[in-house]
């Protein structure tokens, strides 16, 4: 039964990734958002994800907070739609920008490790940094549960072979590390939870964060460098790349709290854009801040 259902996911995907293939970028787009609008408020994940809004945001209405996750379901939306383009969106519709420090590092080829989150379109980076920088951008992911599902995306993702994707497991691990001794450039998304991980606040409240990216980059001698993605409007977008973490004679713990400063700014910037339905927090220890719109 199992394998039935995920040859019929993966079917009705290929349908769909067929239909915003054939769409222009913007239509795709579009529809996409209305489709993630229409179907994903009616999800039972849309309780967790408004959990975590109200709690983030605990002086909002409901009105507001509903207003959020409509927000994120439409961003998810024109994601899924955007995979059969990401190469066109990358040449074409992302402008790429950052401090002098960053910058050189791509202009000389320097490796360094880009952190981000789950924020607007996580998935054009690499396309962006190869079009504009001929940078492989290498990525780490976690595998959705079904493989050919799994599969699919990553015929998308990989760009015909262009980029490297490793996921979150021992034999992505090793690929990790024999790509940082190559002097591969590497994106790793920070902002799930790692049971494993290290406790520090986010929002106030403490997240278990995998450390992992702050012991590659000590090892490795690789800069770490937050990257913002952020949606400007419909398929086009922005990266803000910042200058290097402070590491050097910093604890994980407050290496962490650096980049989870970077988080919150991103997310308060534009709440609709991040992916809510994480369960970031412990919820038996989760005591949220009063954090204002207006902030």
């Amino acid at each position: 039964m199992r394998k039935i259902k995920h040859f019929l996911e993966a079917a009705f995907l290929v349908v769909l990734l067929l239909i915003f293939k054939i769409m222009p970028l913007d239509m795709a787009s579009a529809v996409g958002g209305g489709m993630g609008r229409m179907v994903g408020t009616r999800l039972g994940a849309s309780r967790k994800a408004l959990q975590n809004i109200k709690k983030v945001f605990p002086a909002l209405s409901e009105t507001e907070c509903q207003k959020i996750l409509v927000g994120m379901w439409d961003n998810l939306g024109r994601i899924m739609a955007e995979y059969p383009h990401l190469e066109k969106i990358g040449k074409q519709r992302v402008t790429i920008q950052g401090s002098d420090t960053v910058m050189q590092f791509l202009k000389e080829g320097k490796p360094c490790m880009m952190i981000a989150g789950h924020l607007g379109n996580w998935e054009i980076a690499a396309a962006a940094m190869l079009a504009q920088f001929s940078r492989p951008l290498d990525l780490t992911y976690r595998a959705p549960n079904n493989p050919l599902v799994d599969n699919l995306l990553m015929s998308m993702r990989k760009l015909r072979g262009q980029i490297r994707c490793y996921p979150k497991s021992r034999d992505g691990g090793q690929a990790i590390i024999k790509a940082m001794r190559e002097g591969r450039y590497l994106a790793i998304l920070i902002d799930q939870k790692y049971n494993e991980g290290i406790a520090v606040p986010f929002f106030g409240s403490p997240a278990m964060t995998n450390p992992a990216f702050i012991q590659l980059g000590r090892k490795f001698n690789y800069p770490i460098v937050p990257a913002q993605i952020m949606r400007i409007k419909g398929a086009n977008f922005k990266i803000t790349l910042y200058d290097p973490l402070a590491v050097e004679d910093h604890t994980n713990e407050q290496v962490i709290e650096q980049a989870h400063h970077f988080l919150e700014n991103w997310i308060l910037q534009n709440p609709p854009q991040w992916l809510w339905l994480h369960k970031r927090w412990d919820s038996k220890k989760l005591e949220s801040r009063n954090i204002k719109k207006s902030k």
